[in-house]
């Protein structure tokens, strides 16, 4: 049973749209004491939070996958993101076990303009279903020249890259859509999932997407009441092209489970309030990530 008993609800959502289950693209799943540190930020509702965000599913590693589980999710990521030089690597180690004890764990990694990058991510692409970079948390840039031979790598090989850097909840230094769309220029092959639907600068990331052909959003925490507040109220005028993307296969379900402040159902429910119809339910929740990780 979940920490919120919502099993059957969850499940009867899915099943109602006729699916095998769902497919989330942004969860997150890191060392212990990592987790620990980045849920200490949201307790604190810390500078880069900016408001109380109470976390709904706390537990051990075991009792949040077997959460997921008994939502019938059948593939999730483990998105670990680096803050600083020598810190990336380790957690590719780390997300590789996660991923080789957790079958419906997505193999995730991540990267940080070191000296080393480019070495440890050669090594590594491969194995690597998607990246995920965190441009407000590790407050660097995209554009920063160390990373400019690793976005190249990526580019070719068509690993997705789940990339925050919208300016929510808090700006930074690098967020918005100007680094991402010179990022762009420079490799129009970069298979991006932009996270949160670019919050708050929505136009301009769906521009984006509508742009790239291997650019994406997330819907991660979109859409619901709790968010609106931060990242501001998703305008109605984007709703007909978001649903062409969808149809697409340029949407993607996100969560940000465990740290989420709610239930698990309240992200699906948002996700229907829009009223795009079924067939969009399904794209988003299933047929689009299923394809993109795929290949």
């Amino acid at each position: 049973m979940s920490a919120v008993g919502q099993d059957a609800e969850v499940r009867a959502w899915w099943s109602g749209l006729g699916l095998p289950g769902l497919i989330d693209i942004h969860t997150h799943f890191m060392p212990p004491r990592v987790m620990a540190k980045v849920q200490a930020q949201f307790d604190s509702a810390g500078p880069l939070i900016g408001q109380g965000w109470p976390i709904t599913y706390r537990g051990t590693e075991d009792e949040q996958v077997e959460t997921l589980r008994s939502f019938g999710l059948q593939r999730f990521s483990a998105l670990a993101y680096a803050h600083k030089p020598e810190m990336a690597d380790w957690l590719n180690e780390w997300a590789a076990g996660f991923a080789a004890r957790v079958p419906e764990a997505l193999v995730c990694g991540t990267f940080y303009p070191e000296e080393s990058v480019t070495d440890y991510v050669e090594a590594r692409l491969e194995g690597i279903e998607v990246f995920k970079i965190h441009v407000q948390v590790g407050n660097f840039s995209p554009l920063d020249p160390l990373l400019d031979d690793v976005w190249g790598m990526v580019a070719e090989a068509g690993t997705p890259v789940v990339l925050h850097a919208g300016s929510g909840p808090v700006p930074a230094t690098y967020t918005g859509p100007g680094p991402v769309a010179e990022l762009l220029a420079r490799h129009p092959r970069l298979s991006l999932v932009i996270a949160h639907m670019g919050a708050p600068e929505y136009a301009e990331f769906l521009a984006l997407a509508q742009t790239y052909e291997r650019v994406h959003l997330d819907t991660t925490m979109a859409f619901t009441d709790f968010f609106a507040t931060m990242g501001g109220s998703y305008p109605p005028d984007l709703l007909a092209p978001l649903r062409e993307l969808g149809l697409a296969g340029k949407v993607l379900l996100g969560s940000d489970f465990p740290n989420i402040p709610y239930p698990y159902l309240r992200q699906l429910e948002a996700l229907e309030r829009l009223d795009l119809g079924d067939d969009w339910l399904r794209a988003v929740c299933w047929e689009n990530a299923s394809r993109l990780l795929a290949g």
